[in-house]
C-alpha cells in the first residue's frame, strides 16, 4: 500500500454515522445504560455518556463518546464524526461548561474545556497512540478538532 493510500481515511456515508449513532443511544436507553458505557484502557478508549445543557433551549441533551483518562480528567475530541462543523455538544459545553458524565462505575460532576498549546499536543500524540489513522482522519476536517478536557467539579461529591 502507497503512502497517499494510507494517509487518506475513508468513512461510511454520513447517513450511516448517523444511525450508528442513534442505534448506540437507543440501546443504551433501553437497557437502562447496561449496554453502551465501558471503561477506558491503555490501548483502547473507552465509552461514555455526557451530558449537557442546550445552549438554546436550556433542555439536557446527551451524546455517547469515546473518552480516555489523564490523571483524574476524561479526554475527549469534538469530531463530528470527521465531518466539518462543531458537535452540537461542544458548542453547549462551551456555553455552559459545568456538565456531568455517566462512567460504567457511575455519574461525575465535570467542567469542560478545551486543551492548548503543549497540553493538546501532548493529548493528541495519546489519541494517535490509541487510533493510528488519527491525523488522516483529522484531515477529513477544514478545521482543527478541539480535544476536549473535562475536569472534575469543584463541587462534585467525592
Amino acid at each position: 500500500m502507497s503512502d497517499e493510500h494510507k494517509k487518506r481515511a475513508r468513512m461510511p456515508p454520513r447517513w450511516f454515522v448517523r444511525l450508528a449513532w442513534s442505534t448506540h443511544r437507543g440501546l443504551y436507553r433501553v437497557t437502562g445504560g447496561r449496554v453502551g458505557l465501558r471503561r477506558a484502557k491503555v490501548n483502547r478508549y473507552g465509552m461514555m455518556r455526557l451530558t449537557t445543557t442546550g445552549r438554546r433551549t436550556g433542555q439536557e441533551r446527551s451524546v455517547i463518546l469515546g473518552y480516555f483518562e489523564d490523571g483524574p480528567n476524561l479526554v475527549t475530541m469534538a469530531m463530528n464524526g470527521w465531518a466539518d462543523g462543531e458537535p452540537a455538544w461542544w458548542l453547549n459545553v462551551q456555553a455552559h461548561p459545568e456538565t456531568s458524565v455517566d462512567l460504567v462505575d457511575g455519574r461525575r460532576s465535570v467542567r469542560g474545556r478545551s486543551a492548548e498549546g503543549e497540553e493538546r499536543s501532548r493529548l493528541w500524540a495519546r489519541w494517535r497512540e490509541i487510533d493510528a489513522n488519527l491525523d488522516a482522519f483529522a484531515a477529513l476536517r477544514s478545521a482543527e478538532t478541539a480535544v476536549v478536557i473535562l475536569e472534575p467539579s469543584p463541587d462534585a461529591n467525592g
